[in-house]
């Protein structure tokens, strides 16, 4: 069967993998035709803990120990998506919030112990360095836990940004900071990660592309309901996420 098109337009939405397009054609049957149009990626920016490494920390268990069990439960039932406990003890008196940042440091260390790299990240970090893919990381988690991620499993990722970096993410400040030494836009850039809250929302409000890593099914479909924070992509393994960066983006460094 032969197809003969005429008077085309062209319809591109920002964030569409595809070009829509719009015809006439001698066939009454068919009136447009989508041809992939697959976006340009030039950097890949991840979160640390629960994303490259295996959640190890006891967040609920330090929540407790931060806020104390009454607190605890009114913020968490205000913070469905998660409690930003960063943002909670900020204007706290300084020696309340010293011995806060000691309980949180103390559950870090005992994490520290126990990393662990996540199944499929070092095959994903291969197939990004074969590609000469750009590699960032941010994650809330302090310096040192960034260093000894980097001397035990032999990666490297350019910028990575520890809690020392202010303001920190969910403040899109140190994605926008990542793409700036890049020298890239962020719209050709996507954040993964795997808090809807920080990670998500810091890349949506940088304008990168997002990517939801939901290993547990933690996030029902009412979570997903805010268009605010919702992701562009969503996967349960970093395994998908090698096939889904081949599968909708041109990786093109």
């Amino acid at each position: 069967m032969q197809f003969v098109l005429s008077r085309s337009i062209c319809f591109v939405h920002p964030k569409s993998p595809f070009l829509l397009m719009a015809t006439s054609t001698s066939v009454s049957s068919v009136s447009s035709i989508a041809i992939p149009r697959k976006a340009r990626l030039r950097g890949v920016v991840f979160d640390m803990d629960g994303t490259l490494t295996v959640p190890v920390i006891d967040f609920p268990a330090m929540y407790r120990s931060v806020l104390g069990e009454d607190e605890y439960l009114s913020v968490k039932a205000k913070n469905p998506t998660g409690i930003d406990i960063l943002h909670q003890i900020e204007n706290w008196s300084p020696e309340k919030q010293r011995k806060a940042y000691e309980t949180i440091a103390d559950f870090e260390r005992q994490g520290l112990d126990r990393l662990q790299i996540m199944p499929g990240a070092a095959e994903l970090y291969n197939f990004l360095e074969s590609k000469k893919m750009r590699r960032g990381l941010i994650t809330r988690n302090v310096k040192a836990a960034v260093d000894l991620f980097h001397q035990r499993f032999g990666m490297a990722f350019s910028p990575a940004l520890s809690r020392e970096f202010r303001p920190y993410k969910p403040d899109p400040a140190p994605l926008l900071h990542i793409c700036s030494t890049w020298e890239v836009q962020p719209y050709e850039v996507i954040m993964v990660g795997d808090s809807l809250k920080d990670d998500v929302g810091c890349g949506k409000q940088a304008g990168s592309f997002t990517c939801l890593l939901d290993e547990t099914g933690k996030y029902s479909s009412d979570d997903m309901a805010s268009a605010e924070l919702k992701p562009d992509f969503k996967v349960s393994s970093l395994t998908q996420l090698q096939s889904l960066l081949e599968a909708n983006f041109d990786l093109k460094p």
